[in-house]
């Protein structure tokens, strides 16, 4: 038999599609819901968590839970996930595409931010992030550090590959947004739709040695995402 609180979390997410509950506005109360679908307390709060999870709602502390816009999915700032793992907690169909996957001599501007010798080379990696059939995210990867690399890794995740089959740690990274025109390569690889920006996240991404071991470009349809971080006060 299905878990109730699965049946909860069905019903709600299908009222917020539909416009029922609109965006905005906020949930009934964990005990009005009790009483609504006559079920405890602790199986609201597993549908509430689905939900907040599939960004469907925003709990605030004291007041309840905020429907959000639900054709846009939460993209963490702060947080430093590979797009295997973001794809899980939005609860979306996803499917990644290797566009172009080659060992390369790397221009003068990536030997730069990578701090490169003459003669090193680096994985130049072009993926293709289809959501809900939709080709919304393209990112431009240079790698080093990461041999063997093959397209079967780059489809499912690198990140995975580097720590549970190197045995490397991925310790933190530096980021940069901005607001860009569409590149021919843009127009390429991503359904646009006629929007003219993308919003373009640089990652440069360290080991816990602090080393520089990937520089990304994650270009992304605006429309389509919500980029959220959590502040705190000192």
């Amino acid at each position: 038999m299905t878990n109730k609180f699965l049946k909860i979390y069905d019903e709600l997410t299908t009222k917020i599609q539909e416009g029922k509950l609109p965006v905005g506005s906020m949930l009934p109360s964990e005990h009005d819901l009790t009483q609504m679908y006559q079920a405890s307390r602790e199986t609201i709060r597993k549908a509430l968590t689905m939900l907040s999870e599939h960004g469907y709602i925003h709990k605030v502390r004291g007041k309840g839970s905020i429907v959000l816009d639900a054709n846009k999915f939460n993209f963490p700032i702060s947080g430093l996930v590979s797009f295997k793992e973001l794809s899980q907690k939005m609860g979306q169909h996803t499917i990644t595409h290797v566009e172009k996957l080659n060992k390369i001599t790397p221009l003068p501007y990536v030997k730069d931010l990578l701090k490169l010798s003459k003669r090193d080379k680096v994985w130049e990696l072009y993926r293709v992030r289809e959501i809900n059939s939709e080709r919304i995210i393209f990112d431009k990867d240079f790698l080093v550090c990461v041999p063997n690399l093959t397209k079967e890794v780059c489809e499912n995740s690198i990140y995975e590959y580097i720590e549970g089959e190197l045995g490397l740690a991925i310790s933190f990274a530096r980021k940069e947004i901005t607001i860009e025109e569409p590149t021919e390569e843009d127009r390429t690889y991503l359904d646009l739709d006629g929007h003219y920006n993308v919003v373009v996240v640089k990652n440069y991404v360290y080991l816990d040695d602090a080393t520089l071991f990937q520089y990304t470009e994650s270009r992304h349809r605006p429309d389509k995402f919500r980029f959220v971080d959590f502040a705190r006060r000192n």
